[in-house]
Parts: structure tokens; sequence; C-alpha cells
């Protein structure tokens, strides 16, 4: 639905994927909401408050897309994007503004989580990469530690009446991600000889030259560990990147309410 929409979305926002490693992905709401999806018209009928930790107001919330919600044949929460998930999104992003946030702001939250649910909606058909409580934990404090203390990291969780057991959720969402991609692209991964050569010829050297002038550059063996892993993660970027273009084209997307 709306397919020549979503692609012109698409070109005016920065579709990466916030695994835990950058932890500006998260997904998933933690308000008792009463809704029913109907397979082709959604009506907004549900309403439901968000506690009073954001500044003691009301504060509705609303369904505001849902993704293949009418395809999937037991559509479960993974389906619906909420207000608040747009809010619990941008509250995990260290240095993003809450107040008010911009449309723009809100539709690179509801880019990036439609992204999560599709590649989530996949790694829900794999039981064997279901995340243990120690990756969730795990998963927490590294994301705490991109905030500058934890009673910043507390404040703009309760700002948003983002709880303890819906960000546990949240993350254990990141994490099943995470390990989907390296189940799906990481393992088939190979950087040859002459790409790590042609990587330290071409962009190494020249950077490093640029960024600290005067100092003897490291060797190329002395570089290779982290030059690999620069060519690993670039390589699964594009096919992450490639893999969503296609799940895009075949997904079910409704913007239920525009933000």
């Amino acid at each position: 639905m709306q397919k020549a929409e979503d692609k012109r979305r698409r070109s005016n926002t920065t579709p990466r994927i916030p695994i835990v490693r950058d932890h500006t992905r998260l997904s998933h709401r933690f308000l008792r909401t009463a809704f029913c999806l109907l397979p082709t018209i959604f009506v907004l009928t549900a309403f439901c408050l968000l506690p009073s930790a954001v500044r003691g107001q009301q504060v509705i919330d609303k369904m505001v897309a849902t993704v293949n919600a009418g395809v999937l044949p037991e559509c479960r929460q993974v389906c619906l994007i909420t207000y608040s998930d747009l809010l619990w999104q941008l509250a995990l992003q260290p240095n993003t503004p809450l107040d008010n946030p911009s449309s723009a702001e809100l539709n690179r939250a509801l880019h990036l989580l439609t992204d999560q649910r599709l590649i989530l909606q996949e790694a829900e058909k794999l039981p064997s990469i279901a995340p243990t409580a120690d990756e969730v934990s795990s998963a927490r404090n590294e994301l705490a530690k991109a905030f500058p203390s934890a009673q910043d990291f507390q404040q703009r969780l309760r700002r948003v009446g983002l709880t303890a057991e819906k960000l546990d959720e949240i993350l254990e969402q990141r994490v099943r991600i995470e390990k989907y991609l390296d189940f799906r692209f990481r393992n088939f991964v190979v950087i040859t000889q002459n790409e790590v050569a042609d990587y330290y010829k071409d962009a190494y050297v020249p950077r490093f030259k640029a960024r600290a002038p005067g100092k003897i550059v490291p060797t190329l063996e002395e570089a290779r560990a982290e030059i690999e892993k620069t060519l690993t993660e670039a390589k699964i970027e594009t096919d992450t990147d490639s893999f969503l273009d296609n799940a895009r084209d075949r997904a079910e997307i409704v913007i239920l309410n525009p933000v």
C-alpha cells in the first residue's frame, strides 16, 4: 500500500538499523493498550494513558502504523507501532531531545522501527537464536554507558514512561535482531587479502596521515585486524540494506496516523 510514498520517505531518512551496538534501535510498547487489528482497514478506537512519569500530564497514545499485520497469520504486537514506541526510540538515543519532537524526528524513528520490525519478524522464525537473560543484561549495561550518567539514563526512561520490564523487552528484541543478522550475514562474510591490501593503501594510510601528521603509519600487518573488522562491518551493512530493500518491497506497511 502506497509504496511510492514509502520510497519517497525512505530517500529522506537514514535507514540504519540500530542494533545493540549503536543502540539507537528499539521497539515495542508498554502501555496497557486495547486495540483490534482488522485485515484491511484499521480504525483508531483504543486510547491509553502513559504513566504520570511524563511531567504529570496525560499523554494520549495512538496507533501509528502496522507492518505486515494483514499478512502474518498470528500477528502480535510486533506488527504494531504506536506513538509511545516512537517516544521510547527517541529516549534511548543519547543527545536526542524529548521535548516536542519534530515531525522529522518522529518519522526517522518510525522508519527505523519499521525496519526493526521487518527483521524481527524474520528473526522470530528461528527459536535457536533466542537471547539469554545474560545477553539482555549485557545489552542494558552497554546502552546505559552511552548516556552521561546512570541518573540521566533513568530520568529519560521515566519521562516517557518506559519501565524496566518494557526496556528489557525492547533489548531482548534488539539482541534477537543482532543475532539474526550475525547468523544470516556475518558468518558468511569473506574478506580477501587483496581487499585488505587495497583498503590499507587507498583508505587507511591516507586517513592516518591526515589525522596524525608526522606519526609513523602502522604497517599492513599491524593494521590488518582493524581493517578486516571495518570491511566486515561494511559488508554486513550492505547485505542488511539489500535485505531490507527487498523486505520493504514485499511488506504491507500501513500508516494509520501520520506523525
